[in-house]
């Protein structure tokens, strides 16, 4: 089975309408193996990035805006992804910003235009930890994923984070 672990870095919030993609990581994983074969590409958001989002991940508009926009990379990105299964964490959040992203475009919803299936690991640790903080740090320490070269966030560096999450997590399913 293929899967990709996906993580995108956004402008900021939850609003996809307002806010943009400035970053996209995503990591193979065929047959329960991490293959070593990403994709990943920062993105020209056209817009400032808001503080907060600064604080997380540490873009700014200066670091991106020479990067490519994100219709000069979307069908790379999904001929990446098509018909596998893709695992997010929190997956309403970056399929909200992919959706907005591809709407923008005038294309299809990212579930149809990539013909994949989604897992939202967010619901599966919640189903394990109930009532526990289940957050990709929390998760990385409760399965004992070493995290110490990430100082910010970046989404290649989630999803890599988030592939070996997964597969501990799903190791006796």
């Amino acid at each position: 089975m293929r899967q990709i672990a996906l993580d995108t870095e956004t402008t900021g919030g939850w609003s996809a309408a307002k806010h943009r993609i400035l970053e996209i990581g995503c990591v193979e994983i065929i047959d329960r193996t991490i293959t070593g074969r990403n994709f990943h590409s920062k993105i020209n958001p056209q817009r400032e990035v808001d503080e907060d989002a600064k604080q997380i991940h540490g873009y700014t508009w200066e670091m991106l805006k020479d990067s490519p926009l994100f219709a000069d990379i979307c069908d790379e990105f999904i001929s990446f992804v098509r018909g596998a299964e893709i695992v997010i964490q929190n997956a309403s959040f970056d399929l909200g910003f992919l959706n907005g992203e591809l709407q923008r475009l005038n294309r299809k919803d990212f579930i149809t235009e990539a013909q994949c299936t989604v897992v939202d690991t967010l619901r599966i640790a919640r189903k394990l930890h109930h009532g526990e903080p289940n957050d990709l740090d929390t998760l990385c320490d409760r399965y004992g994923i070493d995290r110490s070269h990430r100082q910010l966030h970046g989404a290649l560096k989630d999803a890599k984070l988030l592939a070996q999450v997964y597969l501990a997590m799903t190791n006796d399913q």
